[in-house]
């Protein structure tokens, strides 16, 4: 299944703790700096490379001809697609030359602090005043976000910001998900409802189906993502999609519609037919479990974050089968704010039998990913059966898994921010979620955590 060793070895990856914090250390000592033969010192000039990036690549981030020694603050901000202003910003001293480089230099202060290269990044978070419950999703794929970064002369917070501070300089920067040449396809084929995404090329191209949790709709970036690295992606809608008879707030589709997509995906001329694999995130863990161990085909690879290995509620191919996910609360819980966690639904124990995935039957290598401060999803309860169910069937040797502490439950590409809540519904009353994860260690976990899912899909859907 993979010519390389450390993709099916029985080693189980922990990583024990992300450094984030980094020693911050502070300019005691000054040099005077000399120009010849005139007064007319250029002005502040901020270089960032490059201007137009994908979302998980790294940027370089430069400010020159400042005043040596001084106190600038670095800002960043994008208007969301919604209309929402998301902002930064951290505190930087410069150099003896009037220099100050991130990948470089250290925050002292501010929204993060640290030698953070792309923190100006991952830190985002709605400004003062925008609406509560903000999550930060790219809906059309084929637009980048324009995020304006720029240099305040001194130490300045949120609350200075609208106070008049000096911009010395400004840059803004495209950051995409899609790479130029990726081709879009939006699926409506069979009753399957779902975008496919095509690297650039002839092809044929390795595969993964692309699945998200019970927030429904279709999203796309991260099969977008995935088509900008070389890889086909199919972002499969099952739930809460207009396309998909039935009620919105049921899961109207079983094993016969993932099997469907599955071979629609086979039989595509651009797509090598036996080297596809399986992503899934939140409820989409079961799904991805489900399609690899108990509905007659065989993926590749299966990459699962933050998801449980069953249902509460059983899947059903017939519609008035179906039931809501609302429907029984009794182990939903809820916060002094009364924002909910879900994170009981997933227990294994609180989850009938009957609906738990047969992990016996897994034949490919599994990618398991944890983030310990997940508050949606009991992911560590769950990786555990998983690992003891696997150790029990002689399996041990096709699971990776690896946890990260501080990283909550979106755990997403790299350089994108997190929310540790978010609005799950308006209706019949506002309802806000709880994610998890802290800025500092879950940006740190998704960078970490995404090359590992390429190196992993390159193994096995490549190798």
């Amino acid at each position: 299944m993979c010519v390389r060793q450390n993709c099916v070895n029985s080693e189980m990856y922990v990583l024990q703790r992300i450094n984030i914090h980094r020693k911050v250390t502070c300019l005691q000592h000054g040099l005077a700096i000399t120009r010849w033969g005139s007064n007319c010192r250029p002005a502040p000039l901020l270089t960032i490379s490059p201007t137009r990036s994908l979302i998980d690549e790294q940027v370089t981030i430069e400010g020159r001809y400042l005043p040596p020694f001084c106190r600038i603050t670095m800002r960043a901000c994008l208007q969301s697609e919604d209309g929402d202003l998301w902002e930064t910003h951290s505190h930087y001293n410069t150099d003896k030359n009037g220099r100050v480089n991130l990948t470089r230099d250290v925050s002292v202060g501010g929204s993060y602090v640290g030698c953070e290269p792309m923190g100006l990044f991952w830190s985002l978070q709605p400004a003062h005043g925008e609406r509560k419950g903000l999550r930060l999703r790219k809906k059309n794929v084929e637009t980048p976000y324009p995020i304006q970064i720029s240099i305040l002369d001194g130490h300045v917070t949120f609350e200075d910001n609208n106070n008049n501070n000096q911009e010395l300089a400004a840059v803004t920067v495209e950051r995409w998900y899609m790479a130029p040449g990726v081709r879009r396809m939006e699926i409506r084929q069979n009753g399957i409802v779902g975008t496919l995404f095509l690297p650039p090329g002839p092809g044929p191209f390795p595969a993964m189906v692309d699945l998200w949790g019970m927030g429904g709709g279709l999203v796309e970036y991260r099969s977008a993502l995935c088509a900008s690295r070389g890889f086909a992606s199919l972002a499969l809608a099952y739930f809460g999609h207009s396309d998909i008879p039935g009620p919105l707030n049921c899961i109207n589709v079983g094993d016969q519609y993932f099997r469907a997509a599955l071979k629609l995906l086979q039989e595509h001329p651009k797509v090598c037919g036996d080297r596809i694999g399986v992503m899934g995130l939140s409820f989409g863990v079961y799904l991805s479990l489900r399609i690899a161990t108990q509905i007659g085909v065989s993926p590749r690879c299966v990459i699962c974050i933050n998801g449980p290995i069953g249902s509460f509620n059983k899947l059903s191919d017939n519609v008035s089968g179906s039931k809501s996910f609302e429907g029984d609360q009794k182990h939903w819980s809820f916060n002094e704010q009364g924002y909910v966690s879900f994170r009981e639904v997933s227990l294994p124990n609180n989850i009938p039998p009957e609906n738990k995935v047969k992990l016996e039957n897994l034949c490919c290598p599994l990618l398991y990913i944890v983030g310990e401060d997940d508050l949606s999803c009991a992911a560590m309860e769950n990786a555990n059966e998983i690992e003891e169910s696997l150790k029990a069937a002689g399996k041990s040797h096709l699971l990776v898994r690896l946890s990260y502490p501080g990283a909550g439950h979106l755990i997403e590409p790299p350089y994108t921010p997190n929310a540790r809540a978010s609005m799950w519904t308006t209706r019949p009353k506002k309802l806000i979620t709880l994610w998890g994860g802290h800025l500092a260690p879950h940006a740190a976990a998704q960078e970490h955590a995404w090359t590992r899912i390429l190196e992993f899909m390159e193994c096995n859907l490549r190798g």
